[in-house]
């Protein structure tokens, strides 16, 4: 049934241009046809053409820009203005100058989005960091290839990949790049298609080499242990949780959090941060931490503003007075982008068709194309060796009668009959007679003719080796191992982004909601911990432990208190007094190994509140040797909440005792003597796994079994076991200085 025309539509079709004629009709047509005829196919475009990178890292618009950077000889000529550039590669890629500029200067070095920029730019091209740092126009700035683009182009003219037309059918481009690397895990990637997206992180070339290395010789290869984290042009920290990792590598899918790195500059009392996460910008930072400053939750700045400059990237925080650092970024990564998240989607196109592989499959397909490329390498160069040695087998005949090659040519009446007579005289096909009627004159001599054909032993050697490598999958992996092997030689730079392991990281707490009031703890040789306020405790003093359990060390503190829990695997864990419940006398307490997460077997067996981290700790082993670590040597600027290597592990732990002050201290060994000495004698050490310097000198098979402050000992004649230097043996207990008194030892 036709459909009724509006009043209105004979005036609009006679006003309408495009309109050839006033009885053209409307034609309906299903919504599903419409989506597969015309959006369909601008959908497969974009994915297929645009969004989506490829096994070899690029996008089809990064692939026509560096290969008609390559074909102007800019890898190793000079630079040349941007604007040559992008009028160059509009003859590959059509879709405007505007586009094709943007994309060299987010290859390019100055822009600084990839860890191996491919561009070596000259000029203004912005910052990844920045929002409103906008790059010059094309006709200011300079560029040319980047020396690692070489590993890009190799031996592309030995039909290592497939050309193609370019849009007008007038010059072929190719396909895919021959990258001697996997480049799609080393150069971050990003694009939105149509119902699809991609999100590549980039990875250490160094570490990505070794990976591929160590796939090639096992594919079940432990990848974790090669392919540490990502890492990313900015730096800054990226927090290590292995099971996202895990799930990242063997997925394709998750994310990762990074966060800024700074410093504390006392003498200013400022915060300097000079390197932020890949996936924000300054702008977005100083915004934030703008608006939490007005709306009056960050109280302890006083002033926060950009001073980048050309030495790089810094944004400076004046701090008001008595504000703790380490909790002002805490409080700051948690309300801005000073720590953020950054997803992975590896999304790639291979053989048309988009995958979201994990790591491992992306070397797998990596590896295949690869092998595939080297292996066509091969087959081009055995070619030509072969058409060679055909040649020069034509040569060989000739040198039997130079002579009659030459009354050939001479008697030939006709240029076009000279090479059927030499293919008649020598018994040579028609190659290799249009080869010998090619040579000059002047070549035309025995000497000349022996020297090729003495190329022809060589040549066969030659051969046999090509044949045999490409029959032989170990040489051809090989070959591959020997080019990561050089590129991370040549082109490897150490990691950007610092790992620190997600428990190791404490995350901000609202202190103003922690109420802060006194309390006391308790330690019992088992490892169970109890915090009891002073009012509880006057209600029932009378410990509750376990059989054969009893108190190792009790403090007076405050709930907001940090405490340190040292244990016998040279561990140490950190928390905060109000992560524990307040407990009675009548309870057990908190079992420290499963509250702190500790290691299978792991025991608790030293506490300590470090308050100001002033003062030091001192170690005594069994083997008589005391180390005195400044409490300096635990303070973390990541408030982290374990530290591996808190003590030296070479000799067994015999005691830990802290010092406020110097004091005097008594030391028993299994002989058993005693040695009384002034901590003054010992020297302060910041590192924390320090084997200390020899305080007792032990006779075979005794060793040290405990050690106290003077005043708990029960050491009466003190003159007989004083020492004014060490090392010493200590001096045989005595009856009366030996008398059992509680000790605090371990």
């Amino acid at each position: 049934m036709p459909k009724k025309k509006s009043p209105t539509e004979g005036t609009k079709k006679a006003n309408n241009p495009n309109v050839m004629g006033l009885h053209s009709a409307v034609v309906e047509q299903p919504i599903t046809q419409t989506l597969e005829t015309n959006f369909m196919p601008y959908a497969m475009s974009v994915i297929l053409s645009r969004a989506i990178p490829e096994i070899d890292g690029f996008k089809p618009s990064h692939r026509k820009l560096l290969y008609t950077m390559y074909k102007m000889g800019l890898l190793t000529g000079a630079r040349t203005k941007s604007a040559n550039i992008v009028g160059q590669t509009m003859r590959l890629n059509p879709h405007g100058d505007s586009a094709i500029y943007e994309t060299m200067v987010r290859l390019s070095k100055g822009y600084g989005a990839l860890l191996h920029p491919f561009v070596d730019s000259k000029g203004n091209f912005g910052k990844v960091y920045s929002r409103d740092m906008a790059y010059a126009a094309s006709r200011y700035t300079e560029a040319k290839l980047s020396p690692i683009c070489a590993e890009l182009f190799r031996d592309i003219d030995q039909d290592t990949v497939d050309f193609v037309d370019n849009y007008d059918n007038t010059m072929k481009e190719p396909s895919l790049l021959p990258t001697t690397f996997p480049n799609i895990l080393v150069s971050a990637n990003q694009g939105i298609a149509v119902g699809m997206a991609s999100q590549v992180c980039g990875f250490n070339l160094g570490e990505v080499c070794d990976t591929t290395i160590a796939f090639l010789k096992n594919p079940d290869c432990d990848l974790s242990a090669t392919l540490l984290a990502p890492d990313f042009p900015t730096g800054g920290e990226i927090i290590c949780d292995s099971a996202a990792l895990e799930e990242i590598y063997r997925t394709g899918r998750g994310s990762v959090k990074l966060r800024a790195k700074w410093r504390y500059v006392k003498a200013e009392n400022l915060i300097e941060i000079y390197e932020i996460p890949y996936s924000t910008t300054t702008e977005a930072i100083l915004d934030k931490a703008a608006e939490l400053i007005k709306g009056g939750k960050l109280r302890e700045v006083s002033d926060m503003r950009d001073e980048t400059d050309l030495s790089g990237l810094k944004l400076t925080i004046d701090l008001k007075r008595g504000v703790d650092p380490d909790k002002l970024m805490a409080k700051l990564f948690k309300t801005t982008t000073l720590q953020d998240s950054l997803s992975c989607n590896f999304n790639v196109l291979v053989g048309g068709s988009p995958r979201v592989m994990g790591v491992r499959e992306l070397l797998e397909e990596w590896c295949a194309w690869r092998t595939e490329s080297v292996k066509r390498r091969i087959y081009f160069v055995l070619k030509k060796r072969k058409d060679k040695l055909h040649l020069l087998k034509g040569l060989k005949r000739i040198l039997l009668d130079i002579d009659k090659a030459i009354s050939i040519i001479r008697e030939t009446e006709e240029e076009a009959l000279v090479v059927p007579n030499l293919m008649i005289g020598f018994g040579i096909d028609e190659i290799q007679a249009e080869y010998v009627a090619e040579i000059k004159l002047r070549n035309i001599n025995k000497a000349y003719i022996l020297k090729r054909v003495q190329e022809e032993e060589a040549l066969r050697d030659e051969i046999d080796d090509l044949e045999d490598i490409l029959g032989n999958h170990r040489r051809v992996r090989k070959l591959i191992i020997d080019e990561l092997a050089e590129v991370k030689k040549q082109y490897a730079q150490p990691r950007r982004t610092t790992i620190v392991y997600a428990h190791e990281v404490e995350e901000y707490r609202e202190e103003d909601e922690t109420p802060d009031y006194p309390v006391n703890v308790f330690l019992s040789r088992e490892g169970y911990f109890k915090k009891i306020t002073p009012q509880s405790l006057r209600m029932a003093d009378t410990q509750k432990y376990k059989e054969e359990d009893g108190l190792r060390q009790s403090f007076e503190a405050s709930n907001r208190d940090e405490v340190m829990f040292f244990t016998d695997k040279c561990q140490v864990y950190k928390a905060r007094l109000s992560d524990f419940e307040d407990s009675k006398a009548s309870a057990l307490g908190d079992y420290l190994p499963s509250k702190l997460g500790m290691e299978p077997e792991e025991r608790v067996v030293f506490l300590h509140l470090p308050g100001d981290y002033t003062g030091a700790l001192v170690f005594f082993f069994e083997n008589g040797k005391a180390a005195r670590v400044d409490l300096s040597a635990y303070k973390t600027t990541s408030n982290r909440r374990r530290l591996t290597g808190a003590y030296s592990d070479k000799s067994p732990l015999v005691g830990i005792v802290a010092l406020r002050e110097e004091t005097e201290l008594a030391v028993y060994s299994t002989e058993p003597r005693a040695l009384v000495f002034s901590t003054a004698l010992l020297t302060p050490k910041t590192t924390r796994t320090t084997q200390g310097v020899q305080v007792m000198t032990l006779k075979p098979k005794y060793h040290v079994a405990s050690v106290c402050p003077l005043e708990d000992s029960p050491i009466t004649n003190l003159a007989r076991y004083r020492c004014r230097a060490v090392p010493a043996a200590g001096a045989i207990v005595r009856e009366e200085d030996g008398e059992e008194k509680q000790m605090q030892i371990l």
